[in-house]
């Protein structure tokens, strides 16, 4: 419901907070008593009473969105079985033209921000199938459930505010702010923090679109990535070949070396050379040791401070080498992965032996594979940080 600015802060009140949900996990017991803190602290924050009033005015709990937020599963997967089902059956194939149809626009790009449009397009695809399917749904309800909740509510209060400053700020309307269930929004699902910090008008519109104009969606996402340390010209990652005998517990996100040392010690290139030079890299097997190889250069890091999942980073990572003209990437020989539920089983053991391995969710994160390594070098076997079914039989 849009209002006057002319009313006052009671009758804005009684206006905007009406009906409130029954919600089984909560911080505070009431949604509209809530609301009107976000609504102070907005004001307090230097959003005017007008934008708070059209994006509060409708705000909505919706239990959906929080059903959505419990079933998340898609990081459980194999990186093969999510660049098999996210790359590789055709957005590889479209890439090309998207970045032909965008030329002049991504030679800006690159000339600004030194992103090139290979990255920009990887992450294009992956997370909107290059602006086809941005989403439909309230953006700002989806804020407010998830800010109300009680999972992640500071993180959610402090998008749903930058929500509203990015209505202040008159690059959208909240009826224009629709997106998925988690509140992103735009070509490249930026959350409203990111898109009101980095957001970019790159066509000279006026305002920052990120939903309708492709340009400002890309440019955006560079000077995004660009802002959190991107390394002009230099690559972000490459397929190697690994020999049989090497020590698997150097395979390791915090281990970076030269790339002099990884081909001291028998690394090779999966196509062509790999250069013998200072440039640090670290090795990452996304599957072990069985399972395909890489070298991740400082840009990687870059890629995981978009997303920190080591599956969707190495995919789009990998996505972006295959724009480049890389070949498809080995498949490794056979691995034993395990699934959800027994990765949910692994980490209940390794808890109970005293290893943190973050949350029980099924997903082989950073403190697992932690966990898993450490485990590994006390038995005496290959420690490449990856779970197999052979280590569960072996714990269990």
């Amino acid at each position: 419901m849009m209002l006057p600015k002319r009313l006052g802060a009671a009758m804005l009140t009684a206006a905007i907070f009406a009906g409130s949900p029954a919600v089984a996990c909560q911080k505070e017991p009431n949604f509209n008593a809530w609301l009107k803190g976000v609504a102070q602290e907005a004001a307090a924050a230097g959003v005017s009473q007008q934008a708070i009033q059209a994006g509060l005015g409708s705000a909505r709990f919706d239990q959906a969105v929080v059903n959505k937020d419990r079933s998340q599963g898609v990081f459980s997967q194999t990186f093969l079985q999510f660049s098999d089902r996210m790359v590789e059956q055709y957005r590889v194939g479209q890439a090309p033209g998207k970045i032909r149809q965008y030329g002049d626009t991504f030679r800006r790009i690159e000339q600004q921000y030194g992103v090139p449009a290979e990255v920009i397009v990887a992450f294009w695809g992956l997370e909107t199938d290059f602006g086809a399917v941005i989403g439909d749904g309230s953006t700002l309800n989806a804020l407010a459930t998830l800010a109300y909740d009680c999972r992640r509510p500071d993180l959610f209060r402090e998008q749903l505010i930058a929500a509203l400053k990015i209505i202040d700020r008159g690059d959208l309307t909240p009826n224009q702010m629709r997106g998925p269930w988690a509140g992103e929004m735009g070509q490249l699902q930026f959350l409203p923090s990111h898109y009101y910090d980095h957001g970019v008008d790159f066509d000279g519109s006026g305002r920052v679109d990120l939903l309708k104009s492709s340009p400002d969606a890309l440019a955006s996402a560079a000077n995004y990535l660009a802002s959190v340390g991107w390394r002009r010209g230099e690559p972000w990652l490459q397929e190697v070949q690994v020999p049989a005998n090497f020590p698997w517990e150097m395979a390791d996100l915090r281990i970076r070396l030269p790339r002099s040392e990884w081909v001291a010690a028998g690394v090779t290139a999966g196509q062509g050379t790999l250069a013998n030079d200072g440039l640090e890299a670290a090795l990452v097997l996304p599957m072990g040791r069985n399972g395909p190889a890489f070298l991740a250069y400082p840009n990687f890091y870059i890629l995981l401070d978009w997303n920190s999942s080591l599956v969707y980073a190495t995919t789009a990572a990998y996505f972006a080498t295959r724009i480049d003209g890389a070949p498809r990437v080995s498949r490794g020989s056979q691995v034993n992965s395990l699934s959800a539920d027994e990765v949910k089983r692994l980490q209940r053991i390794l808890s109970r032996r005293g290893y943190d391995v973050g949350k029980v969710d099924g997903i082989i994160g950073e403190r697992t594979r932690a966990a898993v390594k450490e485990v590994q070098l006390q038995l005496g076997l290959p420690a490449d940080s990856y779970p197999t079914k052979e280590l569960l039989a072996q714990l269990r």
